[in-house]
């Protein structure tokens, strides 16, 4: 396990990697949009967190999906997150995406399962389309145990401080944690593609989980002014996930 001293020294480098990649972005009028998806507890504003830490205020945005309005339900699926979408020269991150319709609401029943094969029939060609139009997009899974998830949650309740993000969802997450891990392995399954793959983050440790979800993403970009040698990733830490691999949903917690 990596001490405070240490993590707090290498997250400093990082995010200077960061400032690097994103005038990169901003000087070439590059659009990123990173997709953070995950358990309840999993660490993704953590993550968020150390990532913008530096950011351009003025170039980078953080959505993190609410409640959809009427109109939201009347219209397209993907209308409501289209408008949010980078651009040139800006990074968005989603905090929660459009794959809610993979994850929480089949799960707890907030979607028909008309709405639910739709999605799956068409995700994938719609991400297609944002690659083609010039986005770059990342896609990545925060993924941690039952235990882990309990105690995180456990924690969440008893402070004062994270109040807000307590909500009756979070006792859904423990209780149908099967039906999560089912819905979980078919998104994965079917919207991991060549192009676009996911990119999953075991997140138990979060100064782990952080680390090496910037260095992955600082890899996986094409800027010449990063230090590649400070943009290595463990890959039993963060790895791809590809379609129909043998034996990759046993890496996860199940």
């Amino acid at each position: 396990m990596i001490s405070k001293f240490d993590y707090k020294n290498e997250l400093r480098t990082l995010q200077m990697q960061l400032v690097k990649w994103q005038k990169h972005i901003i000087c070439s009028g590059q659009r990123c949009l990173i997709i953070l998806e995950g358990r309840d507890a999993s660490g993704k504003d953590g993550a968020i967190k150390r990532i913008t830490a530096h950011a351009s205020p003025r170039d980078t945005r953080i959505v993190a999906p609410g409640k959809p309005t009427e109109r939201d339900i009347r219209a397209w699926y993907f209308q409501r997150f289209v408008v949010q979408f980078p651009i040139n020269g800006e990074l968005v991150i989603f905090n929660r995406s459009w794959y809610n319709r993979a994850g929480v609401e089949k799960v707890m029943g907030y979607c028909s399962d008309e709405d639910y094969e739709e999605f799956m029939a068409t995700v994938n060609e719609f991400e297609s389309l944002l690659q083609k139009s010039g986005i770059n997009l990342f896609k990545y899974y925060l993924d941690i145990s039952k235990e882990e998830q309990i105690r995180r949650l456990d924690q969440r309740r008893s402070s004062p401080f994270k109040q807000w993000k307590i909500s009756p969802v979070d006792d859904a997450a423990v209780e149908l944690w099967d039906e999560y891990t089912k819905a979980r392995n078919v998104m994965l399954d079917n919207t991991s593609t060549g192009s676009v793959p996911w990119f999953i983050v075991k997140a138990n440790n979060k100064r782990s989980a952080r680390l090496n979800l910037i260095r992955d993403l600082l890899r996986r970009t094409n800027c010449e002014a990063l230090d590649q040698d400070v943009c290595c990733p463990d890959n039993s830490i963060v790895f791809p996930f590809h379609r129909n691999q043998p034996g990759l949903l046993q890496k996860l917690y199940s």
